[in-house]
């Protein structure tokens, strides 16, 4: 494959989670501009979400019967729609829509690219290629926050006063940009699925829910997830009260230790293949919540070291689950079995968006943060009860475990 080929599938990776989480440094600013409580604004997280886990699977079957490429070309260039006009809303409520319909269109991007990965490229051109869409991923969601927190209090454009809606433009014409790339350097699909195991039965999905393992996998999708955006949404509220007082650009900042699953995600596969994805997951879940009762001290280097924990926990939960779910799901089956998980992913993080707001009215931060430690726990338990040591002796997982690491 040329690097052009590569590239794209970073590309797919980074305008994916470009636009997803783009207003969580924005909340406490929203919060003041539309006179809204935290659970309302914090629906413009779970308004996407959401919308990502009812269309997951439907992308997923989509894409075992028309290809993946055109099923992400087409998402990308829809995605610029909601994108841009985000920007124009005038009430709250205006913005959710706009959020929702992002996360319709989002999964047809990020859910296909991993399917295309497992069953498109050469085993010895796996590592690389998932290791781009990986980084791609992490610096798309990374710079997301950062493009709309500095679009606050920075001028963007010559003569555009600097205000929230400015970040929706630019990231809106990232995703057009990022369109016509897709379209001319992700490669066409060499086989698809459906060439795997013929027409796709339409009981995919109940056939899932069946399989124990799978349903398990499913379980913690809901609790990782869950966990980061109950974390990392209202975090935001935390700091930026007294008496840390830190502005919407310098709350995008704090989202840099994203950039932990640079390093960590590589090195998660590599241990994964060592120890198996259910020790590797409940290690990573006992550090992350380890993390979340660093972010109950009061030095701010302190509440930051316990955030890289949980950040360092997500990424090998979602290495972990990766692996597993591509070794329990059967051949010609995948893309659905990965679109069902992220629907379950999502929706964790569509409830945790609003939840954790109301438990803040009985105990501010820390309940919040006891409210994680809880689902965080039960996590490790689906776990250890319910996946079972798939990969020893399995075949399918060296090349589970390449593409994943």
């Amino acid at each position: 494959m040329p690097w052009t080929a590569v590239a794209a599938v970073a590309l797919a990776g980074a305008v994916s989670f470009l636009n997803l989480w783009a207003t969580q440094p924005l909340l406490p600013l929203l919060a003041q501009v539309f006179s809204a409580s935290k659970s309302a604004v914090g629906m413009t997280i779970s308004a996407s979400t959401i919308a990502v886990a009812l269309s997951a699977p439907f992308c997923g079957v989509l894409a075992e019967r028309i290809g993946r490429k055109r099923v992400i070309v087409i998402a990308t260039f829809l995605l610029a729609v909601p994108v841009l006009m985000a920007a124009t809303s005038r009430t709250l409520n205006e913005l959710i829509f706009w959020r929702f319909l992002q996360g319709i269109v989002t999964p047809g991007i990020f859910a296909i690219t991993v399917a295309s990965i497992t069953e498109e490229w050469p085993l010895q051109d796996a590592p690389k290629v998932m290791s781009a869409y990986l980084c791609g991923c992490v610096i798309g969601g990374f710079s997301g926050r950062v493009f709309s927190g500095h679009a606050v209090t920075h001028q963007v454009f010559p003569g555009v006063v600097p205000n929230w809606r400015v970040g929706f433009v630019v990231l809106g014409t990232c995703a057009l940009v990022s369109g016509a790339l897709l379209a001319r350097w992700l490669p066409r699909d060499s086989k698809t699925e459906k060439q795997i195991a013929g027409a796709a039965p339409r009981n995919n999905v109940f056939r899932h829910l069946r399989n124990a393992q799978l349903a398990a996998t499913y379980v913690v999708g809901f609790n990782v997830l869950f966990s980061l955006v109950a974390i990392f949404t209202y975090i935001n509220f935390h700091l930026a009260a007294p008496p840390y007082f830190l502005s919407p650009s310098q709350l995008s900042l704090v989202f840099m230790v994203y950039l932990v699953g640079l390093v960590i995600t590589p090195l998660a596969g590599i241990w994964i293949a060592k120890v198996g994805s259910r020790k590797a997951l409940m290690t990573a879940e006992l550090a992350g919540m380890a993390g979340g009762l660093l972010t109950l001290l009061h030095p701010l280097w302190v509440i930051l070291l316990g955030l890289t924990l949980c950040s360092l926990a997500v990424f090998v939960c979602q290495v972990a689950a990766s692996v597993y779910i591509q070794v329990a799901a059967p051949a010609g089956e995948r893309s659905s079995a990965t679109g069902l998980y992220v629907a379950f992913y999502y929706i964790g993080g569509s409830v945790s968006g609003v939840l954790p707001g109301y438990l803040w009215h009985l105990g501010g931060w820390t309940a919040c943060v006891m409210l994680v430690l809880i689902v965080q726990a039960v996590t490790i338990v689906t776990a250890g009860l319910g996946w079972k040591p798939l990969e020893n002796g399995n075949p399918q997982v060296a090349r589970v475990i390449l593409t994943d690491g």
